[in-house]
């Protein structure tokens, strides 16, 4: 029979901001119950690293899942602002146990939260997510780990370069975009640093819109769930090409120098 999860869906968690599961309270829990799992693994000092997009509410549910983390003695990155792309990559490049990413995706402001990733930068089985969900729902004081072996905290300020050196990496040393002009729509969210940089990096002349994050205008009127805002961009500055993402950076919508949206399916068998 199906096993069916009862805090994770088919990818992650999300709902309203301080709703029944979407509070520090709970994000504390899941971060406890993370840590007890992986560190049950017993392989070395174990490691999870946290990225986010740019919710006024993962200032709220961050310190609370690093602080679950720390006290069931998993050393914990926190890494900003992050594609969640770049959380996956990150987590194999850094051989983390485990990467969390605080989103609630192409949702508005006021819903949050989280996708797990396992060492491979792949999403985190079913069977681990299910057994997390059990530790979740035992007793708390069982599982808070002895004050010398508490998670050590640091953040890391340099996550987005990093990732955009591994998508760099994919590419000939010689590979520019000079001469093109690329419109790109970041969001307010995720994507609103890496975006702009790596295109601009390659040569491209970017004109990038969505990229003023304030914690409330994530997916406003803009990003991939509002492609007529791309098709103005390309059409405005005439780009030869537009970009559009959604809150964490994990989706895109393309426009060509027509202003015309390019069918999903296209893109996949171009790729």
């Amino acid at each position: 029979k199906l096993m069916t999860k009862k805090y994770f869906g088919t990818d992650g968690i999300r709902g309203a901001i301080n709703s029944e599961y979407i509070n520090g309270d709970m994000f504390f829990k899941f971060g406890l119950a993370s840590g007890t799992y992986f560190k049950s693994q017993k392989k070395r000092k174990q490691i999870a690293i946290i990225a986010k997009d740019t919710r006024l509410s993962g200032y709220t549910l961050e310190p609370a899942l690093v602080s679950g983390l720390a006290s069931a003695g998993m050393h914990v990155y926190t890494l900003g602002p992050l594609p969640t792309n770049g959380l996956a990559m990150l987590t194999k490049k850094m051989n983390a146990n485990l990467g969390i990413m605080i989103t609630a995706s192409h949702n508005q402001f006021y819903d949050n939260g989280l996708k797990l990733f396992g060492p491979d930068g792949l999403k985190l089985s079913d069977k681990i997510e299910k057994r997390i969900e059990k530790l979740i729902d035992t007793n708390i004081s069982k599982h808070l780990t002895t004050p010398s072996v508490l998670g050590r905290v640091k953040r890391l300020e340099d996550a987005n370069d990093n990732y955009i050196n591994i998508l760099k990496s994919n590419f000939p040393k010689d590979f520019s975009l000079k001469g093109l002009k690329i419109a790109i729509d970041c969001a307010n969210g995720a994507g609103y640093k890496s975006g702009p940089k790596l295109l601009r990096s390659l040569g491209a002349k970017v004109f990038e819109f969505g990229t003023s994050p304030n914690g409330l205008n994530i997916n406003n009127n803009c990003g991939s769930t509002f492609p007529n805002k791309i098709k103005w961009l390309v059409r405005k500055y005439k780009a030869n090409l537009g970009i559009s993402l959604d809150g964490d950076a994990d989706r895109i919508i393309i426009s060509d120098e027509k202003g015309t949206i390019i069918d999903g399916d296209q893109i996949i068998a171009m790729l």
